[in-house]
């Protein structure tokens, strides 16, 4: 399991998407990507996300506990945290 302090509420991630160049997003816009991405390839999923009722919940669980999402065969969505200097 995750350390927690590793999730706080200005964490930054970098995200990584087939044929797309590295974006920078914070916590809440990676949870709102995954809502899109659990939404538009529900056959993908993890089966232990089925414990979880809503997208939100499914979301955070996969925030939380992975770093990668096979979309389909030949695509993909990594995400991992970094930390930026200010």
């Amino acid at each position: 399991m995750p350390d927690s302090i590793m999730y706080q509420e200005d964490d930054t991630y970098v995200v990584l998407e087939t044929g797309l160049p590295e974006q920078f997003l914070t916590s809440e816009e990676l949870l709102l990507k995954l809502e899109t991405v659990i939404n538009n390839y529900p056959e993908s999923l993890p089966r232990e996300l089925n414990k979880f009722s809503s997208t939100y919940e499914k979301a955070q669980h996969l925030l939380q506990n992975y770093c990668d999402f096979d979309l389909e065969p030949g695509q993909y969505l990594q995400w991992y945290l970094v930390r930026l200097e200010k």
